[in-house]
């Protein structure tokens, strides 16, 4: 399986894209739930942590620190 870690604003890949067509997402909070932000239309969206790990493909691009 893959290593499957990721930090705040990360951009990541989704299993299925988002209806406006983009696959490519940055995470803007963690917690319990992590606040994702499409990176084509700039829709956000609340996700409980367990669900997003599971639908999470890959991480595309690391946050520097």
């Amino acid at each position: 399986m893959s290593d499957k870690t990721f930090q705040l604003n990360d951009i990541v890949e989704m299993k299925k894209p988002h209806p406006c067509g983009e696959n490519r997402w940055k995470i803007i909070r963690m917690g319990m739930d992590i606040r994702i932000k499409c990176q084509g239309c700039g829709h956000s969206v609340l996700i409980p942590r367990k669900t997003f790990t599971r639908k999470m493909k890959k991480v595309l691009e690391t946050a520097e620190e």
